[in-house]
């Protein structure tokens, strides 16, 4: 007999775009929840058009897609917002990857969806989480990348800093996001709690990713050097 996965009956509402939102969702999906897809009207979430193509779809779409039921809905109509609304009555979490203050202007900020379904876990992952002089910000993966610090260790000691040839940060941020809404679904369903709000930035995740190299430069008062890839 085949177990169920492990958040089998879990419906998770994903407002995701690009990388990390989308990331998240598919772990989740992977996971077994029924995660539903919410894209703009028109062409639908920017990475159905980008990088490499099969059928004139984007394949990083269709991976980050896998698994999951798709919709279009138009948050700015007074329809699309009533069928959303009615969709997170009914969802166990939200996923989004909007700039803070986007969906608190569509009337999807966390207050209130958290009054209308106060069993809600809601994720949000941004650049440089909710709160601080830069939550304003737009974010974007290789930028955190640079300002972490990351890059600096990457590549050769004579050359210049180097990326990593993936997105290291909104698939890392994805991750801890999704381990963040995991535990918020324990507090909430075996310690008899509400929903919780699990803020996930861009930045902050790559800085735990770098604490080894934060705790030696304090010790011995050197930065960290780049020492190849």
């Amino acid at each position: 007999m085949e177990l169920p996965l492990p958040l089998a009956g879990v419906r998770v509402i994903e407002l995701g775009t690009v990388i990390a939102g989308p990331f998240a969702g598919s772990l989740l999906a992977d996971l077994g929840a029924e995660v539903i897809k919410v894209e703009p009207p028109g062409k639908g979430d920017v990475q159905r058009a980008g990088g490499h193509q099969k059928n004139g779809v984007g394949l990083w779409w269709g991976v980050a897609s896998r698994d999951k039921k798709c919709i279009t809905l138009d948050l700015k109509h007074p329809d699309g917002k009533k069928l959303f609304e009615a969709l997170l009555r009914t969802a166990d979490v939200l996923v989004e990857n909007y700039r803070p203050g986007v969906l608190d202007r569509l009337g999807f900020g966390w207050n209130d969806v958290h009054a209308m379904n106060p069993r809600l876990v809601m994720l949000s992952i941004s650049g440089y989480g909710r709160t601080g002089p830069a939550a304003a910000r737009p974010g974007f993966g290789k930028i955190a990348e640079a300002l972490s610090g990351i890059v600096s260790l990457t590549g050769s000691p004579d050359d210049r800093p180097l990326f990593v040839g993936y997105s290291l940060a909104d698939t890392s941020t994805g991750m801890f996001g999704v381990l963040g809404v995991v535990l918020a679904l324990y507090h909430r369903d075996a310690q008899g709690g509400d929903g919780s709000h699990v803020d996930a930035a861009l930045y902050e995740g790559l800085l735990r990713m770098l604490d080894c190299q934060f705790a030696v430069a304090a010790h011995s008062g050197r930065a960290a050097e780049r020492a190849g890839t």
